[in-house]
């Protein structure tokens, strides 16, 4: 796992531009913390920081094969899991290998098939290949965006990175954010493709940019797919498992030291117990950890969480018999504008999930002493439908975005802002509407099923999207490659195309995925009911986070106007004890919001 960047230009001598490039390199250092290299012609410049995982000595990067028509070079992130079965095939046809790293593979791959190289990975990656022999550039994103990618389209050609902030870091680009920005920044719902910088993008995933002297083109390569299913029950949940199982040993491939993440819920236990099965097989014990808090009293069950992790996850250690840690996470820990900041700083962006981003920051730096590499449960909710608001009638009957009917938001913002200067309600319908306008209807399906599908529709594409994007930027901001098993899109896709009922066949949440792993887990953890991210119930965390937002009132920081002030003094008035969920998330966005304002100073163009 790595960070990349790169520039190129035709109409300019890069080989003068070093210095910008290194710089550029330079933010992508703890996406990379083990090794850093760049690659300069006259036309492209690339940069990459290395993560080493796989083939520690021979994966260095930028990778250069010299052709007699001249240079193809890759800088490249992420994993192809498949990278054994491809490197025999292009050995079949008569490649040579200097390394056992998947990265040759992929390069070899493109030497080999081209632009098709793409259709044949399977992985999580975002890469840049310039080919000297025709002086091009191609810049890759996997299918599902487990990988972040952004360009920047100049006069002469492109600059790219795997973060914003190594764009940003380029003396032709100013930090702006506009009234489309904002929005997209506020309404937690990630158009795929879309990135809050004025002039910034994102490849999108399953998508391929081919950059030369002619401009920019568009090639899909994948992208989820309406099919009518014709297994049966048994049949499907049999092929849940068969893909479970593959996804889960492919990605248990790593010459440094791996482990999972344990909640105690179904998609972790059922990862975990996998996992384990694999790794006994080859005479090796699994590890997980699992995070917990220190905190007073007994745990109190809420809407959000009927029941506290530990206990699951230890039965699921004693069942499966994994090395097992428990992290324990501190209330001043959480509250330290010095770990906001991190946060913040690692995602380019406020208005992420507050405290669960603090803590996930943390736990990610304390699992980064033991492990470099950990596998995580990502997309089971959005493939499956295991959210709450799947299955509520209420939250079916409205075409919206249902973890935004759902929430029903609070008066967390100022008013003016949200609805008259960005018409934020009216930005939100008419993406719904150019989202699901583009999903084709099955024979024979009767509205609620096409509800349900729009449902699982909006959860892969744009708000897997969100979670992704959370989980990447935070584990590479401690150097922690995190992978995600249950985002192979053979998966996401087969599941996609059985119908809501058969996803909900039991008459539960999650249907599919417990039946196809229920013989490997406790009963208590397959049917217990999902829980989410947990959060400290200590009170003196809030009452923290109320002096800080007190000292941005005081302060009257530019932060503040952005907020509804009266739903903020009021939030940080009375006891933690007595701060309503409302208040809390409006103390969360406006801290993070002001660490974002001070960090990158953006120009903010609402008109």
């Amino acid at each position: 796992m790595c960070g990349i960047v790169g520039w190129i230009a035709f109409q300019r001598d890069l080989d003068k531009e070093r210095p910008t490039l290194d710089a550029m390199t330079a933010t992508m250092v703890c996406r990379g913390p083990d090794a850093g290299g760049t690659w300069v012609s006259p036309h492209a410049a690339l940069g990459h920081r290395r993560l080493s995982v796989i083939d520690l000595e021979g994966g260095v990067q930028p990778m250069t094969v010299d052709t007699p028509d001249g240079p193809v070079v890759m800088t490249y992130s992420g994993e192809a899991y498949n990278f054994r079965e491809l490197r025999d095939e292009l050995r079949r046809r008569g490649h040579a290998f200097r390394t056992s790293s998947d990265t040759e593979v992929v390069l070899r791959g493109y030497l080999e098939w081209g632009e098709e190289v793409a259709d044949r990975l399977l992985g999580m990656f975002a890469l840049g290949i310039w080919d000297g022999r025709t002086d091009r550039l191609i810049l890759l994103r996997d299918q599902l965006g487990i990988k972040p990618l952004y360009v920047y389209e100049t006069e002469d050609g492109v600059l790219f990175g795997s973060e914003a902030k190594a764009v940003l870091a380029h003396p032709a680009v100013e930090a702006v954010v506009d009234r489309d920005g904002f929005r997209e920044m506020m309404g937690y719902v990630k158009e795929p493709g879309r990135a809050v910088w004025k002039g910034m993008r994102e490849v999108r995933p399953g998508t391929m940019l081919i950059v030369d002297r002619g401009g920019v083109r568009e090639r899909v390569y994948w992208r989820l797919e309406v099919d009518e299913h014709h297994d049966d029950t048994e049949t499907t949940v049999r092929r849940v498992r068969e893909l479970l199982e593959d996804s889960v040993s492919r990605q248990l491939v790593a010459d440094v030291p791996l482990c999972l993440l344990l909640s105690g819920g179904l998609d972790s236990s059922a990862l975990t117990a996998l996992a384990a099965r694999k790794l006994a097989e080859q005479g090796a014990r699994a590890r997980t950890f699992t995070v917990d808090f220190e905190q007073p009293g007994d745990f109190r069950a809420d809407e959000f969480r009927g029941s506290p992790d530990a206990p699951f996850a230890r039965e699921v250690v004693d069942h499966v018999g994994t090395l097992h840690s428990d992290i324990r996470l501190d209330h001043r820990k959480l509250a330290d504008p010095d770990v906001r900041r991190a946060v913040i700083a690692a995602r380019d962006l406020p208005f992420g999930f507050g405290e669960g981003d603090n803590s996930l920051y943390l736990l990610f730096k304390a699992i980064r002493e033991h492990s470099t590499v950990a596998v995580s449960g990502e997309s089971a909710d959005e493939t499956f439908g295991g959210y709450p608001w799947f299955h509520v009638p209420a939250v079916q009957q409205v075409a919206m975005f249902p973890w935004l009917t759902a929430a029903q938001p609070a008066r967390t913002y100022d008013q003016e802002l949200t609805v008259t200067t960005l018409d934020l309600p009216g930005y939100l319908a008419q993406r719904w509407s150019d989202t699901v306008a583009h999903l084709p209807s099955v024979p024979g399906e009767d509205a609620h099923e096409r509800r349900m599908r729009e449902f699982c529709y909006v959860h892969v594409t744009n708000w897997l999207g969100t979670l992704l994007d959370r989980k990447d930027r935070i584990s590479m901001a401690v150097g922690l490659e995190v992978r995600v098993p249950i985002c192979d899109h053979r998966l996401v896709q087969y599941v996609f195309n059985t119908s809501w009922s058969m996803k909900t066949f039991d008459g539960r949440e999650k249907s599919l995925l417990r039946a196809a792993v229920r013989d490997t887990l406790p009963a208590s953890v397959a049917d217990r009911v999902k829980a989410s991210y947990p959060l400290t119930q200590e009170p003196s965390y809030l009452g923290e986070v109320q002096r800080q937002v007190g000292e941005l009132l005081a302060d009257d920081h530019r932060a503040v106007e952005f907020f509804d002030r009266t739903a903020l003094t009021e939030a940080v008035r009375g006891t933690p004890e007595a701060m309503t969920r409302d208040g809390r998330d409006a103390c969360e966005r406006v801290l993070d919001l002001a660490v974002w304002l001070d960090l990158y100073r953006p120009a903010v163009k609402l008109s």
